[in-house]
């Protein structure tokens, strides 16, 4: 995979994880418990996706808007604030889902699990002091 690209690098990505039931098998993300999420630009309404690293919680699935700890809030986020409906794409399989947000005790309890099941995160909040926001993302019933 060819990190320099970013685009060549999420397809060679999402080419993988669809030839593999959903799971990278080659590359940094090797491994990873990764969704792809799509969802609309707040300005133009066109499709975004985002390929994002996940834990679960009460039948949600559960990302963090840390951009690898960098200083900026990724486009995503900013994205599911004004169009919360999406589409996630989870082991190859697709379902419609509401992006929230998730505030005070019940954003710290998930950044914890978050970091708990995934401990590559906990260094990311040495990296800035922007406060990582955690997203949860309900799949529609049915």
């Amino acid at each position: 995979m060819n990190n320099s690209d970013p685009a060549a690098f999420e397809n060679a990505i999402i080419e993988d994880m669809h030839a593999h039931g959903g799971k990278v098998t080659t590359g940094p993300l090797k491994g990873h418990p990764l969704l792809i999420m799509k969802s609309r630009g707040a300005k133009t309404g066109d499709e975004r996706h985002a390929i994002l690293t996940y834990h679960r919680d009460d039948g949600d699935y559960v990302v963090a808007g840390t951009a690898g700890g960098s200083p900026m809030t990724p486009s995503w986020v900013h994205n599911i604030r004004e169009n919360p409906e999406v589409t996630i794409e989870v082991a190859n399989r697709t379902y419609e889902a509401t992006a929230t947000v998730v505030e005070g005790l019940e954003r710290d309890r998930l950044w914890k699990e978050h970091v708990a099941q995934l401990p590559w995160f906990g260094d990311y909040p040495k990296k800035t002091d922007r406060r990582f926001p955690m997203v949860r993302l309900t799949p529609a019933a049915g």
